[in-house]
């Protein structure tokens, strides 16, 4: 074979080389850019010690991707792709494959919510962060003198009402103990923010006598233009030597008990809560007040306002007098069979 016949040769293999390493950069291009598998918002779990291979098949077990023949050669093609870190990710629609090793390899991990409603008790707060997929339980079974215990607070401690609600972002595998945690810190710290700038001729002695007053605030109004003359009627009430008479008190001190309706003989039955038959304040708060309960128990409205009743329509008529409150009840019963009627 002559010298030009083998240049030929060489040349041909060069060129079908060249184009085979040209076509396989296309294809791994592509399969880069290409999006994966999903139609909605999707959590992803990474096991910690999970490799090239771990990762691939995982994709392509979840149907995240369709093959993984190109998927090595991506890594290879792009090294930086290949860093990725242990965790829990979100991934979007329209997120391509290299979209979602570069979020790995960032290790920004899902941010997950868990909202705590003002006007919730422990209770709830503990069913709501036992049913949340991605935390990890520590809590389960626990009695509330061992939660006192596991928050390091002071033994025979109260916890109702000492949680801040809001929503908290967390990443998958907090625990439900480090959560608690932080509502309860920033109970305390807004609490102790409110008692300083409270009206210091309001009958509290202590933060907690302010925690207790604003639960019963959050359980009696839902508008927030009502809440510092709620405040004023309970003030008024304690100054005066009167029982508050505050049903949600009645409600929290009947416990599993409560069905949804209150009775007469439930008004009269003597718990420490129920504040028709004990004077006073109740023990401990009824729930977990928000910021602006606490703020209008810190400083209420300046009232003569004794009574208040539903006036039918979300929001409840204030009066000073017996005569005036009743008066207000008869005009809510009507309001109320109105509606029925209709």
């Amino acid at each position: 074979m002559n010298r030009k016949r083998k240049l030929s040769i060489a040349l041909l293999i060069v060129t079908v080389a060249l184009s085979l390493l040209y076509w396989c950069h296309q294809r791994i291009e592509h399969f880069a850019d290409k999006p994966l598998n999903i139609e909605q918002e999707t959590l992803f779990k990474l096991p910690a010690g999970t490799g090239r291979v771990g990762l691939e098949e995982l994709l392509v077990r979840d149907k995240l991707i369709y093959s993984g023949r190109w998927f090595p050669w991506l890594l290879r093609l792009e090294p930086e792709l290949a860093g990725f870190k242990a965790g829990t990710y979100r991934f979007t629609p329209g997120m391509t494959v290299r979209q979602m090793l570069k979020l790995l390899a960032s290790g920004k991990e899902a941010q997950l919510s868990a909202r705590f409603i003002e006007g919730s008790r422990l209770r709830d707060w503990l069913q709501q962060l036992q049913e949340a997929k991605y935390v990890k339980q520590t809590l389960t079974g626990k009695s509330e003198a061992e939660l006192v215990l596991a928050l390091g607070l002071p033994e025979g401690s109260s916890l109702e009402g000492r949680f801040y609600p809001d929503t908290y972002l967390y990443t998958a595998g907090t625990s439900d103990l480090a959560l608690l945690k932080r509502a309860h810190a920033r109970m305390d710290k807004i609490l102790q923010e409110v008692w300083l700038a409270r009206d210091v001729s309001q009958p509290y002695k202590t933060p907690e006598q302010l925690l207790i007053m604003a639960s019963i605030v959050e359980k009696e109004t839902g508008v927030a233009e009502e809440r510092t003359k709620v405040a004023s009627v309970f003030i008024n009430r304690l100054r005066l030597g009167m029982r508050l008479q505050t049903d949600p008190t009645v409600i929290y001190g009947m416990g599993e008990s409560y069905t949804g309706n209150i009775s007469r003989k439930d008004l009269d039955t003597a718990t420490p809560y129920n504040t028709y038959v004990i004077s006073g304040l109740p023990p401990t708060p009824i729930a977990m007040p928000g910021r602006a309960s606490l703020e209008a128990a810190a400083n209420p409205a300046k009232t003569d306002y004794l009574y208040f009743v539903a006036d039918g329509n979300g929001g409840h008529t204030f009066t000073t007098n017996l005569t005036s409150h009743n008066q207000a009840v008869r005009t809510y019963r009507q309001v109320q069979k109105e509606k029925n009627e209709k």
